[in-house]
C-alpha cells in the first residue's frame, strides 16, 4: 500500500458538498475530507481484505453462538435482564444491513483486526460516493474496492419494509449525513422513508406501538444510536414487546462490544487475523493497547509501550470497563497511520474507507483520504 500526493480538484469543497458531504472540514480549517493525498492499493491488497473480512463476519457468528451457549453474558458486561431480548432477536435472525471492520496491515502484508463498529458506524457517506466522484474525476483509469452503493440497494430490497423511518440526533454531522444517505438508498430500493429526530420518537399505550411526530405507527426504524445506550432508556421495556424492527438489531450490541475481541481470541486464537486480546493486561506485559469495552472515535483509548504512555485520548467512556489488545505490528506510511474500514453489507465485504492521522489513535477528527486500485 502506498501513499501519495494528490492535487486537490479546483472547487472540490463545492464539489462534496454537492454530493452530501457537508461537514468536509474540521472547524473551518484543516480538511476531513482530504484528496491532497490519497492511497494506492494493489488487487492483492483488496483480495486479502475481503478474504479477510468475510472469515471475520464468519467468526463473530461462531463466537456469539458460543457466547449464547455458554453463558458467557459477564464477560460482555450483558446485564441480565437484556439477556432475552438479545438472544430472541439473534435466534430469529434479525436483519443486519451494515457494519466496518477497521483494519491494518502489519508488517508482512497481513491484515489485523483492531475493532469492529458494528451498530453505528459512521463515515459511509465518503466511502460509497465521495471518493467514488473522486475516482471518475480524478483517476478514471483506475479502479477502487467499492460496490456500497449498489450493494446497499439490494441489502434493502432484500429486507423487503414498505416504509422505514430513520432517526438520528440532530445537529450530528456525522450521524445525520450518514442516515441521510442510508434513507436514500432505502428509497431507491423502493421503500416509503420518513426523517425524523431520534428523540422525537413516541410510545402510545394504547396501540402498544412506537409512533412518529405525526402518530403513525413505526414498522421498521433505522437509529443511529447506541444500543447500550437504548437498552437504558426510559422505553427499553416497549423494544421487548417487538412491534418495531430496529436497524441495526438488538444482538449487534453484542458484536459492537470490544470485549467479543477477547472472546474472539480465547475461541480462535489460531486466525491471523486476530491479535492477542484479554480482560487482563498483565496476559500482555507491558506493551499494549487499551480500550473501552464501548466506545468511539479513539475516546479513552491509550497505548502504553515499555509500560510507559505512549498515546491516549480522553474522553466519557469506560464505565463497563476495558480490554488489552496486543499493539498491531503495522509501521507508519510518510509519517501517518492509516486506518482500513472494511465495510460490510448484509453479511458481504462490499468497500474501503481509509482514515488517517499522525496520531496512532484514531479520533473523530481524523481524515479521510480517498484510495484506487491500479488497473
Amino acid at each position: 500500500m502506498r501513499r501519495h500526493a494528490s492535487a486537490p480538484r479546483a472547487g472540490w469543497e463545492e464539489t462534496v458538498s454537492g454530493q452530501g458531504l457537508l461537514w468536509h472540514h474540521d472547524d473551518g480549517s484543516s480538511p476531513y475530507w482530504d484528496e491532497s493525498v490519497c492511497y494506492e492499493l494493489s488487487a492483492g491488497e483488496v483480495a486479502r481484505l475481503e478474504l479477510t473480512a468475510g472469515e471475520l463476519h464468519g467468526l463473530y457468528i461462531d463466537t456469539t453462538e458460543r457466547v449464547i451457549r455458554d453463558k458467557r453474558w459477564k464477560d460482555l458486561m450483558i446485564p441480565d435482564d437484556h439477556v432475552p431480548l438479545l438472544v430472541k432477536s439473534w435466534e430469529e435472525e434479525e436483519f443486519t444491513l451494515y457494519g466496518r471492520f477497521d483494519m491494518v496491515f502489519d508488517v508482512y502484508g497481513q491484515p489485523k483486526l483492531l475493532e469492529y463498529n458494528a451498530d453505528t458506524p459512521t463515515a459511509l457517506l465518503e466511502a460509497a460516493v465521495i471518493q467514488w466522484y473522486w475516482l471518475k474525476d480524478v483517476r478514471p483509469e483506475s479502479d477502487q474496492f467499492n460496490a456500497l452503493h449498489e450493494s446497499l440497494v439490494a441489502a434493502w430490497q432484500r429486507f423487503g419494509a414498505r416504509a422505514v423511518h430513520f432517526a438520528s440526533i440532530a445537529d450530528a454531522w456525522e450521524d445525520e449525513m450518514t442516515v441521510a444517505y442510508l434513507e436514500e438508498t432505502c428509497r431507491q430500493a423502493g421503500s416509503d422513508t420518513v426523517r425524523m429526530p431520534l428523540p422525537a420518537i413516541g410510545w402510545d399505550d394504547d396501540l402498544q406501538h412506537f409512533i412518529d411526530e405525526q402518530d403513525r405507527i413505526m414498522e421498521t426504524c433505522f437509529k443511529l444510536y447506541p444500543w447500550e445506550w437504548m437498552l437504558k432508556d426510559q422505553f427499553a421495556r416497549h423494544i421487548r414487546a417487538g412491534k418495531c424492527r430496529f436497524l441495526e438489531p438488538p444482538w449487534k450490541v453484542l458484536w459492537s462490544s470490544k470485549a467479543m475481541l477477547a472472546l474472539l481470541w480465547e475461541y480462535h486464537l489460531e486466525h491471523p487475523a486476530l491479535l492477542q486480546c484479554y480482560r487482563d493486561p498483565g496476559l500482555l506485559g507491558d506493551t499494549y493497547v487499551k480500550k473501552p469495552v464501548y466506545s468511539r472515535e479513539g475516546a479513552n483509548v491509550e497505548i502504553r509501550r515499555a509500560g510507559q504512555v505512549e498515546a491516549s485520548e480522553t474522553g466519557p467512556y469506560g464505565a463497563e470497563g476495558f480490554i488489552y489488545q496486543e499493539l498491531a505490528g503495522n509501521e507508519a506510511i510518510d509519517g501517518h497511520w492509516p486506518v482500513l474500514g472494511v465495510w460490510m453489507v448484509d453479511g458481504e465485504p462490499a468497500g474501503l474507507g481509509i482514515r488517517e492521522d499522525r496520531k496512532r489513535i484514531t479520533g473523530n477528527r481524523s481524515r479521510f483520504v480517498p484510495h484506487y486500485v491500479p488497473r
